[in-house]
């Protein structure tokens, strides 16, 4: 079967697993133990069949990837399960972190005082994408990947290898995050000055981050067990811990926003950290074997072999955590530019950006599960399979994340004041959020494609920097055009910057992909992406004329654009033959038929 054959029958479900992730020992016992085919089949001979007869084996079956439907796999339902819920509990995180905002913003409005905060807050939101999103799993997925593949091919070991990678760098991460974790206290004031030089209230804001740094403790562990976890196909937990943050945020502001103040919040975010390491805790601990009796061997080689512990070494981390500094550096420009202009700008910034990038954190949702895939792929050597199911999820990610931009740039001022506009947070506020959040909306194509590019660098537990520098060279470009363009146009200057920077690291590592990982055929890739958006300017043109059409009833105005801009951009892509598209429509089809089928069994049964 070629490989156009294998996408097209691997496009019918696109949550279905395609061959990256199918195990022959399940349908192929004499493949899986390295005998010949044909000498498993002629041990199959039925002993009456006459002498003088020759008998002549059965022809060979066809891969049971091709003679089944792709939803029939077993890892593929899996997957496809896990999507679903890690989509449900992503959701439920995202809608959480939007009433953390709705109450941070009705309590303490667009100010000093949420400024002096957001200030903080940069250490929660540099610690999540490095400890959680990015570099802790970049790193972590493919080594416990790696040591599952010597467990399953050495069976009969006294030592299990996940247990030895655990045992070896766990105890050693969390010292070194402590450690950090009290300096960052300590340097409050350095990193204030430093972050943050034309603030308002800069002692607040000293308060604030003592407090929000002990998430780097809290954050590191909860990366750990989220990356083990998944790497074991276990995607409920990890799934869950923005949820629980987000609680733990929301609770402890009610609680002691009377007293504390805007500390409140500082004091929810330590809270809500400690909550998402303890909500992964007792599934970490039952993924872990019992401890082996047997004495562990001397040196950090057996049988040619590295020790699974070695495979976390500072020359395979420095670049992931290089990788992830540079894209989490973006905020921190953003934070030194907004802190010259008038209070409130963090805000609206920070506001704007929270909506905005709730398309680009849904659409990650699929590179999120299908990373373990993509590093298990690599670590066996099936870099074609690798290659197909990258492809796909830049085809689903840029999906998802364009039809998220097209509702934020239709709607973007009754989003806002829907979600925002009570208390403390004015009219006036309503529109500077607003107008900000559709320059952001240009750049989350970049940031979803950043996301879901970096992964397969690093799929291959191996060292490589061009990520690194393919993000610093985005970086440059945001410095130098936020600090030409914010003198002249304000925040939206500092988001025309981030979107044109994270754009170009996004180009970047779609060549450097195709040229130096994995083969991924770049015109099919611009292609499939220039049509959605096509289909995205058209569902946004829509959603602009929709919206007024209903006066100055904003909610029903947003429910009606968000309806038309869906129903515009569905048409447009059909009739363009966007990827993922047809495929997707045909899932839902067969899924509502699916379930139609089981009521009328149902029905007919009472009866």
């Amino acid at each position: 079967m070629n490989d156009r054959t294998m996408n097209d029958r691997t496009a019918q479900d696109p949550t279905a697993q395609d061959s990256t992730v199918q195990e022959p020992a399940a349908h192929d016992p004499a493949a899986a133990l390295g005998e010949p085919p044909e000498l498993s089949e002629l041990s199959e001979r039925p002993a009456n069949r006459p002498a003088s007869r020759p008998w002549r084996p059965a022809p060979t079956p066809a891969p049971t990837r091709a003679a089944k439907p792709a939803d029939t796999s077993p890892l593929g339902r899996v997957l496809a399960r896990a999507a679903v819920w890690t989509a449900a509990l992503t959701a439920l995180g995202s809608l959480l972190g939007l009433l953390r905002d709705q109450t941070i913003a009705h309590l303490f409005g667009a100010g000093s005082d949420t400024d002096a905060f957001l200030v903080a807050w940069t250490v929660p939101e540099f610690a999540s994408t490095l400890l959680i999103e990015d570099a802790m799993a970049l790193v972590l997925v493919p080594a416990v990947s790696l040591a599952l593949a010597r467990r399953a091919e050495q069976s009969g070991r006294p030592l299990d290898p996940v247990r030895e990678l655990v045992a070896g760098t766990l105890p050693r991460l969390a010292l070194v995050l402590a450690a950090v974790a009290g300096c960052a206290a300590l340097g409050a004031p350095l990193f204030v000055a430093a972050l943050a030089p034309g603030l308002e209230d800069p002692q607040l804001a000293v308060q604030c981050t003592r407090l929000t740094a002990l998430t780097l403790l809290s954050f590191g562990i909860t990366g750990y067990f989220s990356a083990t976890l998944r790497a074991h196909h276990c995607y409920l937990p990890p799934a869950a811990v923005y949820a629980v943050y987000n609680l733990g945020i929301i609770a402890t502001v009610l609680l002691l926003h009377d007293n504390w103040g805007v500390v409140a919040a500082a004091a929810g975010v330590a809270v809500g950290g400690a909550l998402m390491t303890l909500v992964q805790l007792p599934s970490f601990l039952r993924r872990l074997p019992r401890r082996s009796p047997a004495p562990r061997p001397r040196g950090g080689v057996r049988g040619g072999v590295r020790a699974p512990r070695s495979l976390i070494s500072f020359g395979l981390l420095a670049p992931v955590v290089t990788f992830a500094l540079g894209r989490q550096a973006q905020v921190l420009v953003e934070r030194f530019l907004g802190s010259e202009l008038a209070a409130g700008a963090i805000s609206h910034l920070n506001y704007a950006q929270k909506i905005a990038q709730l398309p680009m954190v849904l659409s990650l949702m699929v590179c999120t599960v299908t990373f373990p895939v993509v590093a298990r792929a690599m670590a066996e050597g099936r870099r074609e399979d690798a290659r197909r199911r990258v492809e796909r999820d830049l085809s689903l990610a840029a999906l998802i994340v364009l039809l998220g931009s097209a509702h934020v740039l239709a709607l973007a001022p009754q989003i806002v004041e829907v979600l925002f506009q009570r208390g403390a947070f004015t009219a006036s506020d309503t529109a500077a959020t607003a107008s900000v959040m559709r320059v952001y909306a240009l750049g989350l194509l970049g940031h979803s494609m950043v996301g879901a590019l970096a992964r397969p660098f690093f799929s291959a537990a191996r060292p490589t920097w061009y990520p690194a520098l393919a993000m610093g060279t985005g970086l440059a470009a945001t410095v130098v055009l936020g600090a030409v363009a914010t003198p002249y146009w304000g925040i939206h200057g500092i988001a025309g910057a981030n979107a044109a920077g994270i754009s170009l690291a996004a180009l970047l590592l779609l060549r450097g992909l195709s040229r130096r990982m994995i083969a991924v055929e770049v015109p099919a890739v611009l292609g499939g992406v220039g049509r959605l958006l096509l289909a995205t300017a058209a569902a946004a043109g829509a959603g602009l004329l929709a919206a007024p059409l209903l006066g100055g009833a904003v909610l029903p105005a947003a429910l009606f654009g968000t309806v038309v801009v869906a129903a515009v951009f569905a048409a447009a892509a059909l009739l363009l033959r966007a990827p993922e598209v047809p495929s997707l429509m045909s899932a839902a089809r067969r899924a509502v038929g699916r379930a139609v089928t089981r009521v009328e069994r149902k029905v007919r049964h009472v009866r």
